[in-house]
């Protein structure tokens, strides 16, 4: 993530952007051809975050939207991993930022509708920094899954939405990681999107029983690798930073 002119997107390994199976990538997709155009200053640096900003419970979900000090309700799981380049070294002092539904499939939004109740407890978002060996961590729920308006009975799998920051203001990556073993990942419209799937793969993280904590929580182990041939896909950048 050195500073520099930021790496074109690879189309090749990007997700389709015109899907008639995922219904609104039909008013989303672009209709003329895409330009590419170089990077200026203003993408290439700041501003850059403070790890100073980050509070103690930033990425613990379970407590940090309490408003009666009770935890979170639902499946307490360890999200955890290292952010690696593609030779395999840490890349530290990452932010990381996750966003989520609840237990029951609801996210803290106004526009969401569905028929799960809020939790008062979860906010559903929290951030962290990597530590000098790329590695983080999130003490979370497991988000449920949920329903959307797509086809006649489409549903989302269980999934967290997960942001990567670099140290230059154009160098945000968007992913989302699913859960080895959940049925809907076959049935999402959305994960159909990436026709690869070896590269679909990449974003199911599997269980890891050497790091979940007996009677508490169970782990999930989700490593994040910019660019290679092993590269973790991006929403909007697919070859990492």
């Amino acid at each position: 993530m050195a500073d520099g002119p930021l790496m074109p997107r690879r189309r090749d390994m990007h997700p389709v952007p015109f899907d008639p199976d995922y219904k609104t990538s039909i008013s989303r997709s672009p209709r003329w051809p895409l330009l590419s155009m170089e990077s200026t200053p203003s993408e290439e640096t700041g501003p850059r975050f403070g790890a100073s900003l980050l509070g103690p419970l930033d990425n613990n979900l379970i407590m940090n939207y309490s408003a009666d000090g009770r935890p979170a309700i639902g499946e307490r799981i360890l999200m955890h991993g290292r952010v690696l380049d593609e030779m395999g070294r840490p890349v530290p002092e990452t932010l990381i930022e996750i966003w989520q539904a609840n237990a029951g499939g609801r996210y803290r939004h106004v526009k969401d509708g569905y028929l799960a109740p809020l939790d008062p407890n979860f906010g559903g978002c929290g951030r962290t920094i990597t530590d000098a060996e790329g590695r983080y961590q999130f003490l979370t729920i497991r988000p449920g899954a949920y329903p959307w308006p797509n086809r006649a009975n489409d549903w989302r799998p269980m999934h967290i939405h997960i942001s990567v920051f670099g140290h230059a203001f154009g160098q945000r990556l968007i992913t989302q990681m699913y859960f080895e073993g959940d049925p809907l990942i076959a049935r999402c419209p959305i994960a159909a999107t990436i026709k690869d799937r070896g590269q679909l793969d990449r974003l199911v993280a599997p269980l890891d029983m050497s790091h979940a904590r007996p009677l508490d929580f169970l782990a999930y182990k989700f490593d994040i690798v910019l660019r290679g041939r092993r590269q973790t896909m991006f929403e909007n950048k697919p070859e990492g930073m």
